[in-house]
């Protein structure tokens, strides 16, 4: 087994906003808020911050009847194909506790399409990764109760970016922000497991002893429903096993930079005509067809579509 030396994190829940009042409301396309120095610091040396809070009750109960009322409908899910592919199924297993892994959740509800640039998150992401970025995927995942599911780890993005680690002074090639629909209040919930700082080092993997939930250096996360926790494409993380008798529901949004392939689309998302002007361009919409060089060099009005400032 494998101990890590950065098994105790620095990071911990962080109100997302300081200062009065939770900034729900008239929605916004400037970006106004950044990381604290404690979130920083967290995002620095352990890979990810965790947010209360994002969703209040009302909000919470939204989402999880429209993952329940998603599964009668058809959908991109894990089947018969290689791992990692998803192919279209017409419905999915009715009963709201068991698994489910659906991608490309944006048609479903405006909901969806909204939470890719809501403010208390986005704003973070763009501090994070800054403003040549894009959005990728859309997930939902129910984690059964199951007791013979132990778990899993990995990173995101395949094979050939799971060996990609970027210095710590260098923007992230991708993350990901998770939403909490359900409490996780103790261990053997499904709780999303980490292994802080494993974003910045090498990591088992090939011939050596293959990494779990259990692993020697693995932090359980603990949270309440409407949590978020963002985290680097590079962190090392899983699901550990649910004994709990509930199912674990989340959301699972992805960011990249822009000349990063999406999951969920070739090119720009079919959803992109229902959305916003900042939203659109997130969805691949650069405003002008494709000609050699888009998506890597940027159109010109990039940096202020995006922070709502002009760019210096």
């Amino acid at each position: 087994m494998v101990v890590f030396p950065f098994a105790f994190p620095v990071a911990f829940w962080v109100p997302i906003w300081e200062h009065g009042e939770k900034p729900y409301g008239k929605r916004k396309d400037t970006i106004v808020q950044t990381l604290t120095k404690e979130q920083r610091r967290a995002w620095d040396i352990d890979g990810y911050v965790q947010l209360k809070g994002v969703f209040d009750a009302e909000e919470v109960a939204f989402f999880c009847d429209e993952i329940d009322n998603m599964r009668a409908q058809p959908v991109w899910e894990p089947t018969d194909l290689p791992r990692g592919h998803y192919g279209w199924v017409e419905h999915g297993n009715p009963d709201p506790e068991s698994f489910m892994d659906r991608r490309d959740i944006l048609p479903y509800h405006k909901a969806f399409r909204d939470l890719i640039d809501r403010p208390e998150v986005f704003d973070l992401v763009v501090d994070i990764m800054g403003p040549y970025l894009s959005f990728s995927m859309a997930q939902c995942i129910v984690r059964a109760s199951d007791p013979e599911f132990l778990g899993y780890t990995h990173t995101d993005g395949g094979e050939g970016l799971r060996r990609v680690r970027v210095t710590e002074s260098s923007r992230p090639l991708a993350m990901k922000a998770l939403y909490l629909l359900t409490d996780v209040d103790g261990p053997d919930n499904a709780n999303f497991t980490v292994f802080p700082g494993s974003h910045m080092r090498p990591f088992p993997e090939l011939d050596e002893p293959v990494v779990t939930p259990t692993t020697p250096g693995a932090v359980p996360l603990t949270g309440k429903a409407g949590d978020c926790v963002i985290f680097s494409h590079s962190l090392w993380h899983g699901p550990g096993r649910n004994i709990s008798g509930t199912a674990r529901k989340t959301l699972l949004y992805n960011y990249c930079q822009m000349f990063v392939r999406p999951y969920d689309y070739a090119v720009a998302s079919h959803v992109a005509e229902q959305c916003t002007p900042r939203q659109r361009r997130l969805l691949g919409d650069l405003g002008y067809d494709f000609r050699p060089g888009s998506y890597v060099y940027v159109p010109d009005d990039q940096v202020e579509l995006i922070t709502g400032q002009a760019s210096q």
